[in-house]
């Protein structure tokens, strides 16, 4: 009886080897012995499958972040931190890569934007000769990693293009190793470099541009601590519209003689979304552990005075002068940052709604309000309630009026006002240049300078700037035409 669907593909060979077949295995020995497979074994203790038939570009991302040790600065799953496809979502919405795949410069948008140091080149940037001697750095080294993007039908292969990160390099033979991470389709293979290079040197029928490939090593520095960008829907292109755009035209084109006017200014036009745009990381960890019978060691990494570089960080963005800024002009429109008793009760009242159980049984810790910088008709609770020992997040929409209440010690999780202000600190310094008045103009790039700043914060600033600049080259639909670290 016949079974719907496919298994596996027969791999073409020529020109292609079997990783695993006797030649294949006689071609790894002779690289092995001539170095230039040491990038390979940190690869393949990394290496995974696809697990979307799109997400090729994804999961060679996330193979060679891992193989490169890079901490994401976020959890997958349980306490762990972790690269995974699902978090690559900073260039390209993941429902848009599902459907319709990704391209060259959106995987090399993305490799940015994890924080790590990237070298891309399409096919007419470089020449063969380069890609040899590359691919001879990688797979010598296990300090930097090479994906390719090529066109699969060179190969003989179904399907068109594909993302694929290469494993080693036999010089005698002249040909790489690709494993490839749709190994539902085909297994890691041996081809000819100068193949390799053909199939690359394709036009990819999205962009109208070149395939080519990407050299990705440790950064510099590590990715934000507790901020970072979102892009899980495409929200965030008018976003970053109004970041990039709106706001310079705005202080320039209004009347603003004072530090609160420019910020009465920029806050009363942020979009409604603006607080799904920049995230708390913690945030994030926090509602992936949001589970029943975590373990003591998973409840005690839950605390987020675990976290113990988060405190320092929130303590730096409090101590600028121009978070004091917007904290007063906050506090004079009656903007309310923390109803933290009254979303705890409504996070229990919900729970006992869900369960059926009275709220009594339940206490509610971890409480969040998300009502952003903008005028909204409630605001967004998430909590993670707790009975009998076992846990479950709560999300609900609360009223936008509450009772003054007292609950527990101060808050230590960043709040509307560390957004606001972290976001601006992360706008480039021309962003005011169209301020009129000069004196007023030089304060504001006083508030926002990065020599003001202590370390841990100016690297968080300039990680959200970093990711700025990437978004406003994809909002520009640039990504295709730079490829290169942007600058701040």
């Amino acid at each position: 009886m016949a079974t719907a669907g496919l298994y596996r593909r027969s791999l073409p060979s020529p020109p292609a080897i079997d990783f695993s077949s006797a030649e294949g295995k006689k071609i790894f020995s002779e690289a092995l012995q001539k170095g230039t497979m040491e990038g390979f074994f940190r690869l393949i203790s990394y290496f995974q499958t696809q697990s979307e038939p799109a997400y090729c570009g994804l999961a060679s991302l996330s193979v060679v972040l891992n193989a490169l040790s890079i901490d994401p600065g976020r959890k997958w799953k349980g306490p762990w931190r972790w690269f995974d496809e699902s978090m690559l979502d900073c260039c390209e919405p993941l429902e848009v890569v599902k459907a319709k795949g990704i391209s060259f410069g959106k995987v090399v948008c993305l490799a940015h934007c994890t924080g790590a140091k990237v070298e891309a080149f399409r096919t007419n940037q470089t020449t063969i000769a380069d890609f040899r001697n590359f691919v001879i750095k990688c797979s010598s080294s296990e300090n930097c990693h090479l994906i390719s993007s090529y066109d699969r039908g060179v190969f003989k292969q179904t399907g068109s293009g594909h993302f694929s990160p290469i494993g080693g390099y036999n010089a005698e033979r002249d040909m790489a190793l690709i494993l490839d991470v749709a190994r539902f389709k085909y297994p890691p293979h041996w081809v000819p470099l100068k193949l390799l290079w053909e199939a690359m040197d394709s036009i990819d029928q999205s962009t109208g541009k070149r395939r080519g490939f990407m050299l990705i090593s440790r950064p510099h520095r590590e990715p934000g601590l507790l901020y970072t960008l979102c892009c899980k829907d495409e929200s965030w292109i008018n976003i970053a519209r109004y970041l990039k755009e709106d706001v310079p035209r705005l202080v320039s084109s209004q009347h603003v003689d004072s530090v609160e006017k420019i910020i009465s200014v920029v806050f009363k036009s942020l979009p409604s979304n603006f607080n799904t745009f920049i995230r708390w990381v913690a945030e994030i960890r926090i509602t992936e552990d949001a589970k029943e019978n975590l373990s003591a060691e998973e409840k005690s990494r839950l605390n987020l005075k675990a976290y113990i570089p988060f405190p320092l960080v929130l303590k730096e963005v409090h101590e600028t002068e121009l978070f004091k800024h917007i904290s007063k002009f906050l506090s004079s429109v009656g903007y309310e940052d923390s109803m933290t008793f009254a979303a705890a009760k409504a996070c229990c009242q919900g729970a006992e709604i869900l369960s059926g159980c009275s709220s009594i049984e339940f206490c509610c810790r971890e409480v969040k309000c998300f009502n952003g910088a903008v005028e909204v008709e409630g605001t967004v609770v998430t909590g993670v309630v707790v009975r009998d020992g076992s846990e479950q997040n709560v999300d609900l929409l609360v009223p936008s009026t509450q009772t003054e209440c007292e609950y527990g010690p101060e808050a230590t999780y960043p709040a509307g006002n560390d957004l606001f202000t972290v976001l601006l600190l992360a706008l480039p310094p021309q962003t005011w240049s169209g301020i009129k008045d000069q004196a007023l103009m030089n304060e504001m790039k006083q508030l926002i300078s990065m020599a003001f700043l202590p370390t841990m914060l100016q690297e968080e600033v300039l990680h959200l700037r970093r990711q700025l600049q990437l978004l406003k080259r994809c909002q520009e639909n640039k990504e295709e035409e730079d490829l290169a670290a942007p600058a701040y």
